[in-house]
């Protein structure tokens, strides 16, 4: 029989949806299961996003520029003109989701071989896109000690080699919800500069800034015109996942150059999608104030409710709709399955993404997984005393 390739063989699955089964085996037995695993909102996608598909007058669904709808493009450099970003429609590519503009970013930018840094715990699927482009992830760790901090730079340059090419980020980040300060996205710009890397940049949750906090993109650092690469996506801005829109920016002509043969090399992003993204841009701000209102309440019951648990560490997220959190167990990966498989408390469980699919250090993460608190308050309060629950009867239970 003719054997997978190499590739597929390295390509990592997703631990965030690698227990996809064991939630299907326990709705099958009628148990009810509280999806904290993955960060999929139940926020209600904008009306307007909504009415421009469901009221499209479109005869034939044609292809789109590679680059994107010029009209969408113009709107969305509109967008980040609004929130101090001053780019151009040129220096934008349309992409399908957030993860496109990942792979075609680091296929335009690095070659097989490369490698880039990485603060650890990272959204997962940083593995797979970097193992797509055939890159090296080198992880530098941030701790639950520090509520996940930008490592010391110092700490960052010792693990620069000739084949560092460069750093990537999420702000705030997934699955942390760290938010890095202005102070230290300028720090880590002098170590960019000192060493002519890229500077990935995972921007996705902007708008999630909490407790006064304010977003500063690294588009805005100075003297990295050419070596920032942002990424982004309409999937949480506005509660919209499913429709696969993101995008590729950069001042870098070079870059958007090889990014569009990439681009044209997959014909073009999705047209409803971008009907539907291109529409959201007119989404009234009561429905941004009202969706952060939202995740404070329900940012700040979940983390009071999992600190009052023996046993358990949660910190204060700054941003995004993660938090990773330290629990009394033996295996994280081991209890999460259990929590599927063994367990059930008033006919219900919860399903969480075990952290060491987030670093990419062997052995870390062990004890802690990432809680995504996407749900509403009276769903989180139910997840919550079924997880306290079940942390006290787990059998591998360390405290």
């Amino acid at each position: 029989m003719p054997q997978i390739s190499e590739k597929g063989k390295a390509m990592p699955a997703s631990p965030i949806r690698r227990l996809v089964p064991y939630a299907e085996g326990a709705k099958k037995r009628g148990v009810n299961v509280y999806h904290l695993n993955i960060g999929q909102p139940d926020i209600a996608t904008p009306e307007v996003a909504l009415k421009a598909i469901r009221e499209n007058p479109l005869k034939v669904v044609e292809y789109s520029h590679s680059a994107g709808n010029e009209s969408y493009r113009r709107g969305l450099a509109e967008y980040y003109r609004s929130v101090g970003i001053d780019i151009d429609h040129n220096q934008i590519i349309i992409t399908t989701g957030g993860s496109e503009a990942i792979t075609i970013g680091f296929m335009s930018c690095l070659n097989p071989g490369d490698e880039v840094i990485i603060p650890e715990p990272f959204y997962a699927n940083y593995n797979g896109f970097a193992t797509q482009a055939g890159v090296k992830v080198v992880p530098v760790t941030s701790s639950i000690e520090t509520n996940f901090a930008l490592p010391p730079i110092a700490e960052m340059e010792k693990l620069i080699t000739p084949k560092t090419r460069g750093v990537v980020i999420c702000n705030p980040n997934n699955p942390t919800g760290y938010l890095y300060s202005k102070d230290e996205l300028e720090q880590l710009a002098e170590l960019v500069k000192k060493h002519d890397m890229y500077l990935f940049a995972d921007e996705v949750y902007r708008e999630f800034c909490y407790d006064g906090h304010s977003h500063f993109s690294t588009m805005n650092l100075k003297g990295l015109e050419n070596n920032v690469v942002l990424m982004d996506s309409v999937s949480k801005r506005y509660s919209m996942c499913g429709v696969r829109i993101g995008a590729l920016i950069s001042k870098n002509k070079e870059v958007m150059a090889a990014a569009m043969k990439f681009a044209q090399a997959r014909l073009c992003p999705p047209s409803y999608g971008q009907i539907a993204a291109e529409a959201a841009l007119s989404t009234p701000k009561e429905y941004f104030t009202e969706v952060y209102d939202e995740y404070i309440k329900r940012r700040d019951f979940m983390v009071e409710a999992l600190n009052k648990m023996e046993g358990v560490v949660c910190p204060k997220p700054k941003g995004a709709f993660y938090t990773v959190v330290k629990l009394p167990v033996d295996d994280a990966d081991k209890f999460a399955q259990w929590l599927l498989e063994s367990f059930a408390h008033k006919n219900q469980t919860v399903m969480l993404a075990p952290a060491s699919g987030f670093y990419a250090t062997p052995g870390l993460g062990k004890d802690e997984v990432r809680i995504a608190y996407v749900l509403k308050i009276e769903d989180l309060k139910n997840a919550m005393e079924t997880l306290e629950a079940a942390l006290k009867q787990y059998p591998g239970r360390t405290i």
